[in-house]
């Protein structure tokens, strides 16, 4: 600054003409820019690579079974330390209370509810814009390993089996809809693994084993082969971005840890298969740090819906492909979640209900975000959120326009995660599904929580509670607080109306 001030008295005094002494200005700029340090120009803009970026989803995780969110009985202590490096969020909420309309919001920014879809086997709509197409169009490499849930051609003896890779997908390993579906099968990329020739495709009936494969899933190693993929595909793309879409099973029915981790909890296989999940996040933490990638690397830990109460009856008798019968897994299966209750653990902590229900504990999760460098660590957010705002987050980050028809329901917290002030601009509602039958939808804004249903009339009714004086929901004041009933139900119309929520 004292050599640029000198500079420009020197050059008045020789009656320099002033265009000139503007381009030596601008020289002079160029040059400390150009010598500018590192830290200097990391600080003064965007970093200089896109980040890659990491999605690990747990399925039927609920608020209560992280040690971080408050879990007493199970120990967490890879993903507690994502939260130390990162920021908590304590009000985010899945797009949906259950597993595949909930992926549907994370992969579309779309509301799973503007479908009327009754069920819970979504399937993306051809055209429709993925988080995946969105990062691939940025010269991203995508990998989808884990649970899918978002739909196959329909006939699995007539390959190709399209799904993931017409998504936007470059790579894809996994299980097609959940640890105990009918399939019992990996899909790798377009076909089966280990299909065998000239033999059709059976899935599993009456819980027996599936014919036509090699191998059927082994239920105690599933979640160790799929991060195995993971870390496999974290290799061979160390030197690009990457966007790995991580999806393991645990802790959804079958409750089957693997022997090395049963007996490790306080509550049982249930608690178990929750501290094999964390290993798994482990390893791939320690990947990413022996490739020297955390430093440029957004880590997303969440799970798709609020945990299970109870345990599936539907899968009560299923013939278990176990590697081994330690512990009698094969009978505690069945009970895993009642045993975890009765040893005192709390699946989805104060928060009442859980999966497929319009409660808070039906799709209010654990989230965690870290970016060394960019997001303080140590941090916790009350801000609102919900799965949808992944793609325009994701879009923000790598700078890329949403086109106007895509994302209709997602807002990007960015701003939140730099520790950037909270502005009109960022979510102020979110519209949730709550059900499966298409009669249920949530409405969170504040502290207040509106859950409108319709009867066998198709008249509306409508519940309020305030949570922060009720995290229970257990105080219906929808008739005391006629006025905040009126405007939450008023805005879920608009919403409706609009057919977006996104300015």
């Amino acid at each position: 600054m004292k050599f640029r001030n000198h500079l420009s008295k020197l050059q008045t005094s020789l009656n320099v003409p002033a265009a000139a002494r503007a381009i030596s200005r601008k020289i002079l700029a160029l040059t400390a820019l150009l010598l500018a340090p590192p830290a200097a120009l990391h600080a003064a803009g965007e970093p200089k690579q896109k980040p890659n970026i990491i999605i690990i989803l747990a399925d039927d995780l609920g608020f209560g079974d992280v040690s971080c969110y408050g879990a007493k009985k199970i120990k967490t202590p890879h993903i507690d330390q994502l939260a130390r490096e990162g920021l908590r969020f304590t009000d985010a909420h899945t797009a949906a209370s259950l597993c595949s309309p909930s992926r549907y919001g994370l992969m579309t920014g779309c509301y799973p509810w503007r479908l009327h879809r009754k069920g819970n086997d979504y399937k993306l709509e051809a055209g429709r814009l993925t988080l995946a197409a969105l990062l691939k169009a940025q010269g991203y490499r995508s990998a989808a390993i884990g649970k899918w849930h978002l739909g196959y051609s329909k006939d699995w003896n007539q390959p190709p089996i399209t799904g993931p890779l017409e998504a936007g997908f470059d790579y894809h390993f996994g299980v097609p809809q959940n640890h105990n579906d009918a399939y019992r099968a990996f899909i790798e990329n377009h076909d089966l693994v280990g299909r065998k020739p000239g033999e059709a495709f059976q899935p599993s009936r009456e819980g027996r084993l599936p014919q036509g494969i090699a191998q059927p899933r082994v239920e105690d190693q599933v979640d160790t082969t799929l991060t195995a993929k993971a870390i496999h595909f974290i290799r061979e793309n160390a030197g690009r971005p990457f966007f790995l879409y991580f999806t393991p099973c645990a802790p959804h029915t079958h409750i089957t840890p693997a022997a090395a981790y049963r007996g490790t909890s306080q509550c049982g296989l249930f608690g178990d298969h929750i501290q094999e999940l964390d290993a798994h996040v482990g390893e791939i933490l320690a990947t990413l740090d022996e490739l020297k990638l955390r430093d440029n690397a957004l880590v997303i830990f969440a799970s798709d819906n609020g945990g299970a109460p109870a345990d599936f009856k539907g899968s009560q008798h299923a013939e278990l492909n176990l590697a081994s019968e330690a512990g009698d897994v094969r009978a505690k299966a069945r009970s895993a979640r009642v045993d975890a209750r009765a040893a005192g653990h709390m699946v989805n902590g104060l928060w009442h209900d859980g999966k497929g229900s319009p409660y808070e504990g039906g799709h209010r999760v654990p989230f965690i975000v870290r970016w060394p460098g960019r997001i303080a660590p140590g941090a916790t957010s009350a801000q609102l959120l919900c799965f949808t705002d992944l793609l325009a987050t994701a879009a923000d980050i790598v700078d890329a326009k949403l086109p106007d028809g895509a994302g209709e329901d997602s807002f990007s917290f960015l701003p939140i995660l730099l520790g950037q002030p909270a502005t009109a601009a960022q979510r102020q509602l979110a519209f949730i599904q709550g059900d499966q039958n298409d009669n249920a939808i949530a409405v969170r804004a504040n502290q207040w929580k509106l859950i409108e249903t319709r009867n066998s009339k198709q008249q509306k009714m409508h519940q309020l509670y305030d949570l922060s004086a009720d995290p229970g929901e257990t105080n219906d004041l929808a008739k005391t607080k006629p006025e905040v009933v009126q405007e939450l139900a008023a805005a879920l119309e608009k919403a409706r109306a609009d057919g977006r929520t996104r300015k």
